[in-house]
């Protein structure tokens, strides 16, 4: 399937799931250290009793648009709750609600059993293949960064002894890392719970850019009058993928996170993920969320 660059204007295509449960916020690349679930929402069962029929419980790190976010009137929207309706109600037939909890903490809290799997963008690494089980890839993502329009960044070595906004526990951050060596160290680093911060801080002068994935960072762009990708050649062209117009620092690919104890359900949702990719359910859910 060829790669898609853009995010649709408006996306809507899961407004009402009927999932019940919180929010979160998410980050399009996850996190490796401890925590819980972040807003004093419980839940008694992480889906798995004797006959493996339980509710399906995911943690997930809201809001992260167009991943996952809530609507006004509190129902969950994004590409990940309608790829979790095609999956598991629609192949599995399994019950399911989406948990909020900290992108930061959200693998330690899938160790403690808090919940069953974690769908919030999470890109595929070998530093957290070493505490998870990930599925087959279900997205590919780039970092890449937003800075102001007309601004003193028009291309990358001008971040040099600037300040980048990043989410805590991201493969944008590490990204955002990766560039501070490489820079030799001229390079600040602010980290935010959540990405709205980091949006923020770029909105607010307080950072020169947001280093995060493509497809939050566009829904950014696309919002927000000013505010543009930081444009050049990448990684992407590097690996000979199907680059889109904008810089990209990396090339991921998003998995859904399990313990590690939890093949067969890992190996039911891979078969899930295939047939939704061959029968074009895949193509119809991506439509609704991003152009192209």
């Amino acid at each position: 399937m060829d790669r898609r660059t853009y995010l649709k204007a408006s996306s809507g295509a899961v407004a009402a799931l009927g999932l019940a449960g919180c929010l979160g916020d998410s980050g399009g690349s996850g996190s490796d250290d401890n925590g819980d679930n972040g807003d004093g929402e419980k839940t008694s069962s992480d889906g798995k009793d004797g006959a493996d029929g339980g509710k399906i419980i995911v943690g997930s790190d809201i809001p992260y648009k167009p991943f996952e976010y809530r609507k006004a009137d509190g129902s969950l929207e994004g590409f990940d709750p309608a790829i979790a309706e095609a999956v598991f109600k629609g192949q599995l037939g399994r019950e399911y609600e989406f948990q909020k909890t900290s992108f930061d903490t959200i693998i330690q809290s899938l160790k403690n059993k808090s919940f069953r799997v974690i769908m919030s963008a999470m890109t595929i690494t070998d530093k957290r293949a070493e505490k998870v089980d990930f599925s087959d890839p279900y997205f590919t993502a780039y970092q890449t960064v937003a800075i102001r329009k007309g601004g003193d960044i028009g291309k990358l070595d001008d971040l040099k002894g600037k300040t980048v906004a990043v989410q805590k526990g991201t493969t944008g951050e590490s990204a955002a890392e990766d560039l501070k060596k490489e820079f030799d160290g001229s390079l600040s680093i602010d980290s935010y719970d959540q990405i709205t911060g980091a949006f923020n801080a770029l909105s607010n002068k307080q950072a020169v850019a947001v280093i995060n994935d493509n497809t939050v960072n566009a829904q950014f762009v696309n919002e927000k009058d000013g505010i543009v990708f930081l444009e050049g050649k990448g990684e992407a062209e590097k690996q000979g993928k199907k680059a889109p117009p904008y810089l990209t620092l990396t090339v991921e690919e998003y998995g859904i996170a399990f313990r590690q104890d939890d093949d067969e359900l890992r190996k039911k949702v891979n078969d899930a993920i295939k047939t939704i990719k061959d029968d074009g359910t895949y193509d119809e859910i991506y439509g609704e969320y991003f152009e192209g």
